[in-house]
Formats: C-alpha cells, structure tokens, sequence
C-alpha cells in the first residue's frame, strides 16, 4: 500500500469513526438516555465498525479477513 493510499484508508477510518460516535450519541439521546449513557453509545457504535469493510481488496480481488 503507498502512503497515499495509506492516507486515504487512515482519514476513510477516521471518517467512519466519527459519523458512527455522532449517529451513535443521537440514537441513544433521542431514546433518552443521559449524555453519559449517549457517549457510552457513541463509543459502542464505533466498536462496531466493520473496518474489514474498509480495507482494499488483496491481489486476488478478495477482502481481507
């Protein structure tokens, strides 16, 4: 992987991670849950990720994992 690409994977991660903690805190807000509870929530959504999903298909075409 070049470091563009490196890069790219890098920011597409961070990217992930912070629409899943703000979807996340929303979610678990709006059910009316504390903000403590909410950004318990926030983390919960981001270690759910399915970062595989994010990684570039290996040589053979296939996603890693």
């Amino acid at each position: 992987m070049s470091p563009d690409e490196s890069r790219r994977l890098a920011e597409a991660v961070r990217d992930a991670c912070l629409e899943a903690a703000r979807r996340g805190y929303a979610e678990a807000a709006e059910s009316g849950l504390c903000h403590e509870g909410a950004v318990e929530a926030s983390l919960d959504a981001i270690r759910m990720l399915d970062l595989k999903a994010m990684l570039p298909p290996r040589g053979d075409g296939k996603k890693p994992g």
